[in-house]
């Protein structure tokens, strides 16, 4: 399929800003809410931040509510480490919703395939690059298909099938979609309450 135009990609970037910029204040009294939440429960720091790797290969920081507690012992298991508050938001992905300002700043999307950390971009083959080929998002195909209940292979299957397919009708169909998504609390965690390893070497290109 032919890559969208550049009429698209400006559309979008408009759109994204307008909506997070709207998004970011209209939810300004939630925001607030919740950080003294997240105090209240488990003290500072009530933002968590992380490099992860944008549009290009370009790291940038996310950022997100805190939901785990101090230095947890297996963040693959987010589940047994994670705040009495964390529980509701990540239930509701309300933790992510921080990242309206990454929107904001250019650095991520409303949707695109979710940014993931260095360690794993380094074991990307060129198929998998392709997930670097637009900006990751808030909410993307492999999110309304299951979230964190996906294996990686699986993820990245539908990311790539995103970049090849994406526009303005499939970006709005994701958005519609993701609501009923956290309704029904699909993915939060993996099997077990374990997130998914990342594969490596051979197992990650099948």
């Amino acid at each position: 399929m032919p890559a969208p135009s550049s009429a698209y990609s400006v559309t979008t970037r408009i759109l994204d800003a307008i909506g997070a910029g709207l998004l970011l204040i209209g939810l300004s009294p939630l925001l607030g809410l919740v950080a003294v939440g997240v105090w209240l429960d488990d003290g500072r720091p009530i933002l968590f931040t992380q490099t992860r790797i944008g549009r290009g290969g370009v790291p940038f920081r996310v950022l997100k509510f805190r939901t785990l507690t101090h230095e947890p012992d297996d963040p693959t298991r987010p589940a047994a480490h994670t705040t009495g508050i964390g529980r509701v938001l990540r239930r509701w992905a309300l933790d992510e919703v921080p990242q309206l300002w990454n929107v904001l700043r250019g650095e991520m999307s409303l949707v695109g395939p979710r940014p993931t950390v260095p360690d794993q971009v380094a074991q990307y083959g060129p198929r998998e690059r392709r997930r670097l080929q637009v900006r990751p998002g808030l909410t993307g195909w492999a999110q309304i298909h299951g979230r964190n209940a996906l294996s990686w292979p699986e993820r990245i299957d539908l990311d790539v099938w995103y970049t090849r397919n994406r526009g303005l009708l499939l970006d709005l169909r994701i958005l519609l979609h993701t609501p009923l998504i956290l309704i029904r609390g699909v993915g939060v965690y993996g099997v077990d309450a374990k997130n998914p390893s990342f594969p490596s070497g051979s197992q990650l290109h099948v």
